[in-house]
């Protein structure tokens, strides 16, 4: 299955990704979906092509032709792009239960972090940059240190297929932790809801900093998490110690909001104020918003 360019915009809906069942399948439409778009935008001059070719044109240099594509074609075309980097690349996914939250007719945080994860990593060993993985919750869960073999993506993708949830969260833990482990300064990006202790969180994210890594912070929330429009009384519960509460929800929706507004808010300008560049990202946004925001940043880095 290949995207085809009048129909790359379905592949970078969440709804329509969630479909498929092979992850690496979402993975490859979604950076396929992202690379035809980038060529329809205003963008289309920011290349991330992996290997584009060309026709040979007298005046090239012989050794730039792909005698690959040439056996197969029986015609001349020159490498036109092929980047080779060591850019190590460090992927962090909240994998708490408080990610597995989805309003109706929407996808989980968790299943939209995963698939942005798996499509990050593909886009990443296409462009020959080394990729690791980190699961986390209350501790830490999986980790793979980056690789640049583009046959780890498999291993990764398992990884991330087999995830299950845990009751508890403690994100700034996990974060640090993982800190003392990057011995090699890369790109470090985190993917959670931050439903935490939003100071301690904070302080976990500076670290990365401190070791003179780039940091992206992606915050992955359902749109009812911002709007709190239920519209008639509801149970609530939290998913992650169980306690529930009863109430009307518009008797509370306008001070949740501004609660919710008010933690989104210290959390970006916090990270604005340390040189981490943020993200706010709900479920329904396509997927190529968080695609594009990777790429500015990998190409200020070369």
């Amino acid at each position: 299955m290949a995207v085809l360019n009048s129909d790359y915009k379905r592949y970078l809906d969440p709804s329509v990704i969630s479909k498929l069942n092979s992850l690496e399948l979402k993975a490859r439409l979604v950076v396929e979906g992202f690379m035809v778009g980038l060529h329809k935008s205003p963008y289309h001059g920011f290349s991330v092509e992996f290997t584009e070719h060309r026709p040979y044109m007298q005046g090239d240099s012989l050794k730039d032709i792909d005698w690959k594509v040439y056996g197969k074609t029986e015609k001349f075309f020159i490498k036109q792009y092929e980047e080779e980097t060591n850019l190590k690349s460090y992927l962090l996914l909240d994998t708490s239960r408080s990610m597995t939250y989805a309003s109706e007719g929407n996808i989980s945080k968790l299943e939209y972090a995963t698939t942005l994860v798996a499509a990050l990593s593909y886009l990443m060993l296409k462009q020959q940059d080394a990729v690791g993985l980190t699961l986390y919750s209350d501790k830490i869960n999986k980790y793979y240190p980056p690789r640049a073999n583009r046959t780890y993506l498999r291993e990764l993708l398992k990884s991330l297929g087999e995830i299950s949830s845990s009751d508890k969260t403690n994100t700034a833990t996990c974060l640090n932790l993982i800190a003392e482990k990057i011995n090699r300064r890369g790109l470090v990006i985190i993917i959670s809801d931050f439903f935490d202790d939003v100071s301690s969180i904070l302080s976990a994210l500076k670290h990365f900093r401190y070791q003179k890594n780039e940091v992206i912070v992606f915050q992955v929330l359902d749109p009812i998490e911002r709007s709190f429009a239920f519209g008639k009384d509801a149970i609530f519960k939290d998913l992650e110690s169980g306690d529930e509460i009863t109430t009307q929800p518009f008797q509370i929706q306008k001070s949740y909001k501004e609660a919710m507004e008010q933690f989104i808010t210290k959390i970006k300008n916090e990270c604005l104020n340390s040189n981490i560049e943020y993200n706010l990202i709900e479920t329904t946004v396509p997927f190529d918003k968080a695609l594009f925001s990777y790429i500015q940043k990998r190409k200020r880095l070369f």
